[in-house]
């Protein structure tokens, strides 16, 4: 009589908890999701954004945010990507398996987006996009930077972001995000050849 296995695969979720006198912010992430999301920023461009990064990523995600957005969207915008970055952080565990790198060329519309990470254990973002426009709607566009440098050092990810052409704004944005979520679908996938972590120190830090 041939024997059965069960092997129950522990899942990769993570959450983080930010409490300010500018912001009020939760953020639970699945890694091994369907893109399903629930957000409430009270930026509706970045609920937008985030939808894209969940959805081309494969990543369930919640977010709840409040913040002063009577004086700007800064202070919100940056700590969400904070506190994205602790849960994704969370989420990765002790980072055993995962392929560490992820590498995507996006197309949207007239732009051509580049993003390329390695969860290295040590976060740092290499930006190179200029906007021809300094607001999408109510949204300034440099605060695009601000999330992904808040994001990635906190996350611990290495994160190069490049335009490599585009004029609108929204396309430009709408593709980073996109593509940052592919990207990181990669990194954070698992190779059945790995029993430890893709590293020859023997740790990720």
């Amino acid at each position: 009589m041939e024997r059965q296995v069960s092997i129950t695969l522990k899942e990769r979720k993570g959450e983080y908890k930010r409490k300010s006198l500018e912001t009020e912010i939760e953020v639970k992430v699945e890694l091994d999701g369907k893109g399903i999301n629930n957000l409430e920023t009270e930026i509706y461009f970045l609920n937008h954004m985030l939808t894209l990064f969940s959805q081309h990523g494969f990543f369930n995600l919640e977010v709840k945010a409040q913040g002063d957005l009577k004086v700007d969207y800064h202070h919100t915008v940056e700590d969400i990507g904070i506190c994205l970055g602790e849960a994704l952080k969370d989420a990765l565990q002790d980072k055993k398996g995962i392929k560490r790198y992820g590498f995507t060329i996006l197309p949207m519309d007239e732009s051509l987006i580049q993003v390329a990470l390695d969860i290295s254990g040590r976060g740092q973002l290499i930006y190179k996009v200029q906007f021809e426009q300094e607001r999408v709607g109510s949204f300034e566009v440099s605060l695009v930077e601000e999330f992904f440098r808040a994001l990635s050092f906190h996350a611990g990810i290495t994160l190069h972001i490049n335009l490599l052409y585009g004029k609108n704004s929204h396309h430009i944005i709408e593709g980073i995000f996109k593509a940052f979520g592919r990207a990181l679908n990669e990194a954070t996938g698992k190779n059945i050849r790995l029993k430890d972590v893709l590293s020859t120190k023997g740790i990720i830090d």
